[in-house]
This record gives C-alpha cells, sequence and structure tokens, in this order.
C-alpha cells in the first residue's frame, strides 16, 4: 500500500506537480509520425503531461510541437494555416516557426514586436515511426532515445497507440504485473496445458540497474523443467517483454518470434496514451501486412475496433468493455475480446486514479513495488537537482528473453549476450 500522499507525488504529471517535473527529464512519445504525414498538411491536437499543444509538419518536413494557443489573443492554433515553413494563426495572421520563433505579424505594420513573441514551443525528434519530445528544462535535455525496436527497419517493426481512461501508473502497473496473465488473458480456461497457465503463480525476481530494472517471471512447466521470461523496466514508463513462445500454446515456438513492448504516456492525471510497438527478433523474418493486422485484432487494436477518428476503443467504460457474460461461462476468463482491452478494462474499471492506501500486494507484486520505489527516489533526485535514472543514452541497448530449461539450471548460466540489442 501507499499513503495518500506518496500516491499523490506519483500519478499528478503537471508541470508543477513532483512526478511532472521528473517526467519532463526524459523524450516522450507525442504522437505516431504516421499522424503528420504531409509537408503543410493538417495540424494535430495533442494532449500530454497535462499541457495542450498542435502538432504540425512544415513545408520542409520539420516538426513544430507549440502551444495550442497563440500568445496574442489565445486564438487557437489548430485552426492555423500551415504555409510557408510556418503555422499561421487565421485570427490576426500572426505566424509562427516550427521553433517557435514569431516570423510574420501583419497587424503591426512598423512594429518591432514581433522580435519578442515566441509561442511556447518544445523540442522535437522524429524516429522508429514516432515523434518525440522533450518538456523539460534545456540544460538537462538527454540525447534522443535510440531503442532496439527503433533500428529494427519499417519491415520488421510496427507500432501502434491506444488512448485509455485511466492514471499512467495503474496502466504501467498492470504492464509490469507478469502473474496477471495467467489469469485474465486466459481465453481457454478448459486448457490447464496452456505455457503460462500450468504454473499461475509465477516466483518474480527483480535485478535493478542504472536504467530501471530487469525482472524475471519462473513457471513451472511440466516435471522437469522451468519457464522464465525475462523484462526490461525503463524508467520511467516503458515495458519490453519477449514473445519468443507462444503463450498460451504448449511450448512451441511462434510463427514469427517477436519482442514487444509498452510506453506509457501520461496525457493528464485521469488519461495515459499507451503506444504498443513491436519488432522481429531478427532479420530472418519480417512483418506482413495481413500479420499485423491480425496481431492488431487478437489484441483488441484491429481497424474496426477504434472509435472513428479517435485512438479510443470502442470497448470501453460506457458499455462496460462490451463483457460477454455467455463466453466467460463458456471458457474465457473475462468474457472480453482482446488482450489490450482486456488489460483496459481492469485499468479504466479502478476508475481515474487508484486509491493505493486501501491495496493488499503479495509476493507477485515485486516488480510492482520496485517501480513505486525507482520512481520516488528519482522525483527525490530531480528535487534535490540530481539527474534521474534512465537519462543515459547507453542504457538502451538491452532487449529482453525467454527461454524453457531443467529445473536445476538458472537462466544466468545459459543466457549470455540475448540481453543486448542485434540490430
Amino acid at each position: 500500500m501507499l499513503r495518500h500522499e506518496d500516491n499523490e507525488r506519483l500519478v499528478r504529471v503537471g508541470p508543477d506537480q513532483p512526478a511532472g517535473k521528473l517526467f519532463r527529464r526524459y523524450w516522450h512519445p507525442a504522437l505516431l509520425s504516421s499522424e503528420l504525414v504531409e509537408n503543410d498538411g493538417t495540424p494535430v491536437k495533442i494532449r500530454i503531461l497535462c499541457e495542450d499543444l498542435v502538432a504540425f509538419r512544415d513545408s520542409k518536413g520539420k516538426v513544430g510541437l507549440v502551444d495550442a494557443y497563440c500568445p496574442h489573443r489565445r486564438a487557437p492554433m489548430f485552426y492555423g494555416r500551415n504555409e510557408e515553413c510556418g503555422l499561421r494563426c487565421i485570427y490576426h495572421g500572426w505566424k509562427f516557426d516550427v521553433n517557435g520563433k514569431c516570423v510574420d505579424q501583419p497587424t503591426e505594420i512598423d512594429s518591432r514586436l514581433k522580435e519578442n513573441i515566441q509561442i511556447k514551443s518544445y523540442p522535437a525528434f522524429e524516429n522508429g515511426g514516432v515523434i518525440w519530445i522533450y518538456m523539460g528544462p534545456k540544460e538537462h535535455m538527454p540525447l534522443p532515445p535510440n531503442y532496439e525496436w527503433m533500428k529494427a527497419p519499417e519491415s520488421h517493426r510496427f507500432i501502434s497507440k491506444v488512448e485509455q481512461h485511466s492514471n499512467y501508473l495503474q496502466a504501467l502497473e498492470g504492464g509490469l504485473d507478469t502473474a496477471h496473465v495467467s489469469h485474465l488473458h486466459n481465453d481457454r480456461i478448459d486448457d490447464p496445458a496452456q505455457l503460462v497457465i500450468q504454473d499461475p503463480a509465477p516466483r518474480i525476481e527483480v535485478y535493478p540497474t542504472n536504467y530501471g530494472y530487469i525482472y524475471t517471471s519462473t513457471r513451472t512447466s511440466g516435471d522437469n523443467q522451468q519457464y522464465i521470461r525475462i523484462y526490461h523496466y525503463i524508467m520511467p514508463f516503458q515495458q519490453m517483454r519477449p514473445n519468443l513462445f507462444n503463450l498460451f500454446g504448449h511450448g512451441e515456438l511462434e510463427d514469427i518470434p517477436t519482442i514487444r513492448g509498452h510506453i506509457w504516456v501520461p496525457i493528464d492525471d485521469e488519461h495515459t496514451t499507451v503506444y504498443n510497438w513491436i519488432y522481429t527478433y531478427d532479420d530472418s523474418m519480417a512483418f506482413t501486412q495481413e500479420y499485423i493486422e491480425k496481431e492488431e485484432a487478437h489484441y483488441g487494436r484491429g481497424a474496426d475496433d477504434y472509435i472513428p477518428g479517435t485512438f479510443k476503443l470502442k470497448r470501453n467504460p460506457s458499455n462496460n468493455h462490451m463483457i460477454d457474460r455467455h463466453a466467460q461461462k463458456m471458457g474465457s476468463a473475462t468474457g472480453i475480446t482482446g488482450i489490450n482491452t482486456q488489460d483496459c478494462a481492469i485499468q479504466e474499471g479502478m476508475g481515474p486514479i487508484v486509491d493505493r492506501s486501501k491495496e493488499q500486494l503479495g509476493n507477485s507484486d515485486k516488480a510492482i513495488i520496485m517501480m513505486r520505489r525507482l520512481m520516488s527516489e528519482a522525483i527525490t533526485a530531480v528535487e534535490e537537482g540530481e539527474n534521474p535514472k534512465g537519462t543515459d543514452p547507453e542504457t538502451h541497448a538491452v532487449r529482453p528473453h525467454e527461454l524453457i530449461i531443467d529445473k536445476d539450471k538458472t537462466w544466468q548460466e545459459i543466457v549470455s549476450n540475448e540481453l543486448e540489442e542485434k540490430w
């Protein structure tokens, strides 16, 4: 459990809040590159860390991330005309470049006012199909992220996103909680031989690192073997996991072994954008469009699962995530379609912000407890003028792994360089 005041330090993400100041020391996904395809195209509204912004791609392809409102009379910049390397407010024609500099002010003839006018803007960086944003002090800006999934070619990676109505922390905790996979995602409760169902109480171990931690889940598999998954938690809110085996099969490898993960970016205190990335384990197999469509539909993120024109799911709290009680009786643990949707149902069903003073934690919660501790320590470090963990780009060169080995072996004996990037 957490005291109310400790919980508040972790869940509030505004610019003047302790966690908000911490998160502004990292680069975060702001939107997908596919949302800004065209130079001088339609601007996009974004909200991140309690701030409303507008994204646009200028005539030369550069991305601007600026305040949602013009500094003149606070007119909405979303309606602006994107032209000739700048976004022009349609109210009085004030125009700003991607760095926030005012480059034209047609209502102020013979005035030097524009020389002192700047719209709030943030640095942007584009890589891995994502437009990243840095919202913190310039003197503390780390090098841009360069995770292994960003280095895989487009033919071997994919990324999507979903917006959900919950605080980032309960979403992150759900992603770090490996024990729930045996229960929440069991759509065939009459098949106890499934790889992650054979042993529903995995043993959790956590190994702190300079970027967060490695954590493992160990499940008994058959009479003399154990199934071990090795994950990474990268501060402040990214998880990496292996998908070499078919989790709900009987020990066979996936047709296309992959590595997957999520980044849970706070929209504000009560909403989160979840970026879901996947890339192939090696270069021997590329993704097909058919494969991606099948996988996204399996997770509840297929094209037909979204409310048109949004990144919100049709299955949401307003309709109880379309739970099918008959399917639940007939063998699905939840009666909810889609692994991603099952996670959302629990995380959103807790309410916008969980009261953690009422929880009762167990041995399976080790990874969650450690994450909260690291996050609290990082908040304190920033308050004391220090750099938080996870801002060193050298910590990005990691990958997760999983294996089935004899019970008398340890994963450390067998895994050599499998936790290092290969792309």
